[in-house]
């Protein structure tokens, strides 16, 4: 495939995360393995995949002890930052350390370190749909299950109307300057935002949906790598990803 030599992105994947939900021992697990790689080595992997991403900025968590096992410190195009205790503090340490490398309108696309299953498809999808688009946007898939809400106590106190509701994915992409405003006005607000569509949202702006697959799952629990392990088996046995 090759790509338009006048378009170029960013990216940058927070990979402060400690993951307490996950039970591993002895790693993140952005550090687990999944067929010979990480999951952080699968999700970078996807981005530096492409010809017109300019270079990646992994961020890590102050003291990480993981990061230099890995091959992929070395690649020209990855750079490492490190990060904080919020989402928000890893995406801001990003833009700072591209800071002398961006331009306001260069695109930054913001990725979950532990979305391993990002097709070479859907990340497509999302820059061709995008790289002209005035706001940005990211990868979502619409809900299909019916949505209970609880009563504090285990019990059904309401069904939720899934009508117009997403399950927002990543990556999720605006301009440098636009994102970098956006996350300073979050702050400002004292807002806990969960993704950088979310801080955008404060400017007073609408992010654009761009469906994506339902595969690009987020690894929390021992069960998403397994999960995760058969995707992309299968997408490499039927070529839609290389390993």
């Amino acid at each position: 495939m090759s790509f338009p030599s006048a378009f170029r992105f960013w990216a940058i994947v927070p990979a402060a995360g400690r993951g307490a939900r996950m039970v591993a021992e002895g790693a993140p697990k952005q550090y687990l393995r999944i067929a010979q790689k990480t999951v952080l080595e699968w999700s970078v992997g996807a981005l530096l995949n492409r010809q017109d991403c300019a270079g990646v900025v992994v961020v890590l968590a102050e003291g990480d002890e993981h990061w230099a096992q890995l091959e992929l410190r070395h690649d020209s195009r990855v750079i490492a930052a490190r990060g904080g205790s919020q989402r928000t503090d890893s995406v801001a340490a990003g833009l700072e350390a591209l800071a002398s490398r961006c331009h306001e309108n260069d695109w930054v696309l913001v990725h979950d370190a532990a979305r391993p299953c990002l097709s070479a498809h859907d990340l497509q999808q999302l820059i061709e749909t995008l790289r002209d688009d005035e706001v940005g946007g990211l990868l979502g898939t619409p809900i299909v299950d019916t949505l209970k809400r609880s009563d504090g106590e285990g019990l059904v106190a309401q069904t939720v109307s899934r009508e117009g509701l997403w399950r927002a994915l990543t990556p999720q992409m605006f301009r440098y300057g636009l994102l970098r405003r956006a996350l300073i006005e979050a702050r400002s607000r004292g807002a806990a935002v969960t993704d950088e569509a979310q801080a955008v949202e404060f400017l007073g702006l609408k992010p654009r949906l761009v469906p994506g697959n339902a595969d690009n799952i987020k690894v929390t629990l021992v069960d998403d790598l397994r999960r995760a392990e058969r995707i992309l088996l299968d997408a490499a046995v039927t070529g839609t990803q290389t390993p």
